[in-house]
């Protein structure tokens, strides 16, 4: 009998596979072998509800028609292009619509590959941003405890995860780390922003006294922390902390890999928050996950200060082979195209409040200790085992593939982030099948 190499591959050791327990994957698989709207197919041909967005990127849900065309209608149209020098149309078009819908200030669209790449340009920008403007001391960079930004140095630098950043050296210097927002003895079981931590942002003024702001090149921070376990900004501390940075001159980059298109009902969390800020790295779902393409974006004020001398001069000496790709570039088009179409960011929107109550259903189950929400994203929280951390959490991922939904888990946290098209009742059977697999846990 013919191997069936789609679903039954015939060597897994040659994957070393990311962010995967690899030895416990390899002798019990989980494959994907399909995938369509809210469900992936699994190699068994089980259906898989997806809760997760894949990984908070396929904001659309699964090959959709529009997106999946437009990639292939491009493909036999133009499969390449350099974008150093030379240009092709898709880029600019889908440039111009990130700007139509990114908050009022932003201006540029500079583009990358990933949210790793986007958060390492975007702090290249802010030194050379300083530098351009005679400020060429300003190079420390702030991060936060407990903040994601991605897997390259810069990232993982500025990023506070510690499991991601203990193996690989002394990362950069200049950075430092404001204390992260997650105050469970106060702000346990909220609904929505929490109410207490805004103070969290003076922080920084410590750590400017610390420094010099005259040291400081840019603060960079995700509005709402999703790959730590849903971690909210506390109501006003975003506020404080642009006010913060304007007064000392320190630009303020918001991390919305996670956040942007749709994810809190808004375009990007800057909109939903109303706070704007000097640059915005995004990715995921840019272009709902199906080509990868990341991009960030910045104000008028920003890219203005690189375009000073000679015309026939390279303003910025930084940029990627694929930026702009043009197959990347239609996905993008035909991504934005299916959340206007469909209204999907009004619809999270609209969904949030079931969504909510869904969620904050489980409280009281065995080992929940808190729960968090805003838009789409929720978390639930687990008590660890003494001696085994992630274990239970673990365990209750295995458990919830088996049952049927795909869950994601950091540390003891649960966290979902379903694609903006769930409906009610899919809301009920993610939420029913998570409830039924948390009282099974040891």
């Amino acid at each position: 009998m013919a191997l069936d190499r789609k679903t039954t591959p015939n060597d897994l050791n040659a994957f070393w596979m990311p962010f995967t327990a690899n030895r416990q994957f390899k002798k019990n698989p989980r494959m994907f072998v399909g995938a369509k709207d809210m469900h992936y197919t699994t190699a068994d041909g089980r259906q898989v509800l997806d809760g997760t967005a894949g990984l908070w990127c396929c904001n659309a849900g699964h090959c959709r028609p529009k997106i999946t065309e437009a990639i292939a209608r491009q493909a036999a149209e133009l499969d390449y292009a350099p974008a150093f020098q030379m240009g092709h149309p898709a880029a600019f078009e889908l440039a111009n619509r990130l700007i139509e819908i990114a908050p009022k200030g932003i201006e540029h669209v500079f583009y990358t590959n990933s949210g790793s790449e986007s958060v390492e340009t975007a702090l290249k920008l802010a030194i050379a941003y300083h530098r351009a403007r005679g400020e060429g001391a300003r190079t420390r960079l702030i991060g936060r405890e407990r903040g994601y930004h991605g897997v390259n140095f810069g990232g993982i630098s500025v990023g506070g995860i510690v499991t991601n950043r203990k193996v690989f050296g002394s990362l950069l210097t200049g950075v430092d780390h404001m204390p992260h927002t997650h105050l469970p003895a106060l702000n346990a079981f909220t609904k929505g922003q929490p109410e207490h931590g805004a103070n969290l942002a003076d922080e920084l003024e410590r750590i400017v006294t610390l420094h010099g702001a005259e040291t400081i090149a840019a603060v960079i921070v995700e509005p709402m922390a999703g790959s730590t376990g849903v971690l909210l900004p506390p109501k006003g501390y975003l506020e404080r902390l642009r006010a913060i940075t304007k007064k000392h001159g320190i630009l303020l980059i918001f991390d919305e890999v996670i956040t942007g298109f749709g994810r809190l009902g808004s375009a990007f969390a800057s909109q939903h928050y109303d706070v704007l800020p000097d640059m915005m790295t995004t990715a995921k779902g840019l272009t709902n996950g199906v080509i990868p393409m990341g991009a960030v974006l910045t104000t008028a004020e920003i890219h203005d200060a690189f375009m000073t001398g000679p015309e026939n001069m390279i303003e910025l000496f930084h940029g990627y082979t694929y930026s702009g790709n043009p197959i990347a570039s239609a996905a993008g088009i035909a991504t934005l195209e299916v959340y206007k179409e469909e209204g999907l960011f009004a619809r999270a929107a609209e969904m949030a409040p079931y969504w909510q109550e869904a969620i904050h259903s489980l409280r009281g189950l065995p080992h929940v200790i808190d729960i968090r929400n805003e838009g789409l994203i929720g978390a639930v929280e687990l008590q660890g085992i003494d001696g085994a951390p992630t274990k239970r959490a673990f365990e209750a991922f295995l458990r919830a593939y088996e049952k049927g939904i795909l869950i994601r888990t950091t540390g003891d946290i649960i966290a979902m982030s379903p694609p903006l098209i769930i409906s009610k009742a899919e809301i009920d059977t993610l939420i029913g099948t998570l409830a039924n697999v948390l009282k099974t846990l040891p």
